[in-house]
């Protein structure tokens, strides 16, 4: 019988090989995409939290539900000020920021 080859690499490890070293152009444009899609799968999850649709949170923040699905699927990236008004108003959170250097 054959072992199998445990190859296993960490999510870094993956991205270093197939879009290089942070801070190159590929690589910064990969994990910029990925902050977008994060934060819309966090507006998504914390809205189905709280029992709403997009049009109720939609309403709540006096956006649309386009713009909410827009957000929430990563084809419109939203303002801060934006995003502030859909976590504090519409869901009832806190917004915060932070730099790491």
């Amino acid at each position: 019988m054959k072992a199998k080859s445990n190859i296993t690499k960490t999510l870094d490890q993956f991205k270093d090989k197939h879009y290089g070293k942070v801070g190159t152009a590929k690589r910064d444009e990969l994990d910029a995409g990925y902050e977008n899609f994060k934060i819309g799968a966090m507006i998504h999850d914390a809205r189905i939290e709280k029992g709403l649709t997009q049009e109720q949170l939609a309403e709540k923040t006096g956006t649309t539900k386009s713009y909410i699905s827009k957000i929430e699927n990563n084809v419109k990236e939203a303002r801060f000020s934006t995003l502030q008004k859909i976590v504090e108003l519409g869901l009832g959170g806190h917004l915060e920021l932070s730099i790491k250097l």
